[in-house]
């Protein structure tokens, strides 16, 4: 059984203050059937994890560098990451592949050195809406799978989060139909490449995740979780996606 996954991706968001939400979240889900993850900006990841301390709420990053040092600046390793103790790092996210031009195979170079760092490393993936619009959704979620995820992945380094571009904080979503097709592609396609293993990888679904829509999104077949944005800022509107996860 896979074990559920919450995440919270603040992207360029936050503020130490704001991290109290994290508190929030501990009173309110001191125990829970199913992970939480909050990947703040890095400057906010010593502050997170010292608010995190004694919950069971993971921290993780929001991207790193494929090299394990060097003259880099402003960059990241993933090592530097996992040494003061994050457990995630999110690679790929549309917004780098986007405005930074990241191609497959950067986002695997980066996913393989979060595996090398014991970073469990959230891959994602997804079409643009003129792709979709084209009847090429499918085709585009094959090769950036492909492309994207580094041999010798495992359930315990890899999880995949399928965003399709165009629900990314737009209040739109795909259907539930979509969705369901989407992310079962991708077992699929991951099972073709990793045998046996790959039923143990967890997939989540991002875009437009909040309360109203969860449950809905939840129940669908190989949706293991949530890859949410804006509504991970606040423990009020993070909670009943956690709820509807844990009830699910």
């Amino acid at each position: 059984m896979r074990r559920k996954l919450a995440a919270g991706n603040w992207k360029m968001n936050g503020s130490i203050p704001g991290l109290d939400m994290i508190s929030e979240l501990k009173l309110k889900h001191p125990e829970c059937p199913c992970d939480v993850l909050l990947c703040p900006p890095t400057p906010l990841l010593t502050h997170a994890l010292q608010n995190s301390a004694g919950s069971p709420i993971f921290i993780g990053a929001q991207d790193c560098h494929s090299e394990a040092k060097g003259a880099f600046t402003g960059d990241h390793s993933a090592a530097m990451i996992a040494e003061i103790g994050a457990t995630h790092v999110i690679v790929g996210h549309s917004e780098r592949r986007e405005a930074y031009g990241e191609t497959d195979a950067q986002v695997a170079a980066k996913a393989r050195a979060a595996h090398e760092a014991d970073l469990t490393a959230i891959v994602c993936i997804g079409e643009s809406l003129e792709q979709r619009e084209a009847g090429e959704a499918l085709d585009v979620i094959k090769t950036q799978l492909a492309g994207s995820v580094p041999d010798g992945s495992t359930a315990a380094s890899l999880v995949v989060a399928y965003e399709p571009i165009w629900a990314i904080g737009t209040g739109k979503i795909p259907t539930m139909e979509q969705i369901a097709e989407v992310h079962a592609l991708i077992r699929t396609e991951l099972g073709a490449r990793f045998g046996e293993d790959a039923a143990d990888i967890r997939l989540l679904y991002g875009g437009s995740v909040k309360p109203a829509n969860a449950t809905d999104i939840f129940a669908l077949d190989n949706v293991d979780g949530a890859l949410v944005g804006g509504a991970s800022l606040s423990a009020e509107d993070f909670s009943p996606i956690i709820e509807a996860l844990a009830a699910s």
